[in-house]
């Protein structure tokens, strides 16, 4: 198990590296049909996030119209004004989610819960497989037309905010990460394939740059359409 953990966060630029910065931001362009679904078609269709490294945070600016921007902590979500006022927020935004499915509007604070708990934990990975209380275990490799990718069964802490306790991670020959899977349990539990590629190197670390999330089947195999969720990243910032 450390030798894959230790290997992949080699690859994506190592853990001191990582471990200098306090954030990191990026520039977001986003598609795909669950936007729509939740009922917020161009909310976050353009938009930037920053998320904190060190702790769980996550801000997306703007958020919608009026110069507004969120503001996630697994606790608390808030909507704020461009100079930092509270608009409105929500106190254990976790639990409004009960009795959800994948067809459930959400409200804007909803959204912005789910928003920033995915990008922050996107943003964070591979490096959460250090994160205290993480627990993997190496799973026999999974065959692509492009060569064996090896996979870690994730467990995360119950103190993280994330789409499930437990995720599946895929990395190529090299230890870049190529495919994440989990269920979104705030979305009544529904299983995702999210494919990443087209990295990027930013101050030594490598950030895939295009995402693409679709419905898992129960084999592992997923369908192509619809595209449940696109983001393509630029301008991806290290603080």
């Amino acid at each position: 198990m450390s030798r894959l953990r230790d290997y992949v966060i080699e690859a994506h630029g190592g853990l001191p590296l990582w471990r200098q910065f306090e954030q990191v931001s990026a520039d977001l362009d986003q598609g795909g049909v669950l936007w729509s679904v939740k009922g917020f078609p161009h909310t976050l269709e353009r938009t930037s996030v920053a998320v904190g490294l060190k702790t769980q945070w996550a801000s997306h600016a703007p958020f919608g119209s009026g110069g507004r921007r969120s503001r996630f902590e697994p606790g608390r979500t808030a909507l704020e004004s461009a100079d930092g006022a509270i608009l409105e927020d929500l106190s254990d935004p976790r639990a409004s989610f009960a009795g959800h499915t994948l067809q459930t509007p959400w409200t804007e604070l909803q959204l912005a819960y789910f928003a920033g708990c995915a990008m922050w934990t996107y943003l964070n990975m591979p490096f959460l497989l250090a994160w205290p209380g993480m627990e993997s275990e190496e799973l026999e490799p999974w065959p692509t037309d492009d060569g064996d990718w090896r996979r870690l069964a994730v467990r995360f802490p119950a103190d993280i905010a994330t789409h499930s306790a437990l995720q599946t991670l895929y990395f190529d020959g090299d230890g870049l990460l190529k495919r994440h899977d989990y269920n979104v349990e705030i979305a009544g539990n529904t299983p995702g394939a999210h494919f990443v590629s087209d990295y990027v190197e930013v101050s030594g670390v490598s950030f895939p740059t295009r995402r693409r999330i679709f419905a898992r089947r129960p084999d592992g195999g997923f369908s192509p359409e619809p595209l449940v969720v696109s983001i393509d990243l630029s301008n991806i910032r290290l603080s």
